[in-house]
């Protein structure tokens, strides 16, 4: 039995939402299926995408085909290089703790790269908010209560603050 990861649309008319899924090459697109490996959710900015690449290595190694599709998101996550550094493992070519510090420092650079993204999506969505609707009106502070009268040693302290500035002013007009 022929087994391709691939696409199955969920969603509504005109907002699709994908499920990625191993399914038998002969069932239909979004007929019967094997397992669901991930979700894919091309309408966010970035586009969403949580996948067990776990469970997709898995599959790859027992053969299944990705589609075009897929095979970008897969390349995208990091699965397929994930799986060229296990073929470099088992080919001798490097040690198991040198590929996966390969893999973890390629994950963490795509990671800070799709955190850039959003924050850079997220500033252009408040500019354009701003262009649209204009600055947001400063919200009047509260009105606090009316405050106690200050106590004997409070007042004695705010009546001396005054005097002792009036006499730095006149020390410096006679200057």
């Amino acid at each position: 039995m022929p087994v391709r990861l691939r696409l199955q649309r969920k969603g509504r008319k005109k907002k699709p939402f994908y499920h990625i899924v191993a399914a038998d090459i002969r069932a239909p697109r979004d007929g019967k299926f094997i397992e669901r490996v991930g979700i894919y959710n091309p309408l966010t900015s970035p586009a969403t995408i949580e996948l067990d690449s776990d469970r997709a290595m898995h599959w790859l190694s027992v053969g299944a085909q990705p589609t075009d599709t897929v095979r970008a998101i897969l390349k995208f996550k990091g699965v397929l290089y994930k799986k060229h550094l296990q073929r470099g493992v088992q080919k001798g070519a490097m040690t198991q703790e040198q590929a996966d510090e390969l893999y973890n420092a390629f994950v963490a650079k795509k990671e800070a790269k799709v955190e850039s993204r959003k924050e850079k999506t997220a500033q252009e969505m408040e500019e354009r908010r701003k262009r649209i609707f204009g600055e947001a009106p400063a919200r009047p502070e509260p009105k606090a209560e009316e405050e106690e009268a200050p106590a004997a040693d409070d007042a004695a302290e705010t009546t001396e603050a005054p005097a002792a500035d009036a006499e730095t002013t006149e020390d410096s007009a006679e200057a």
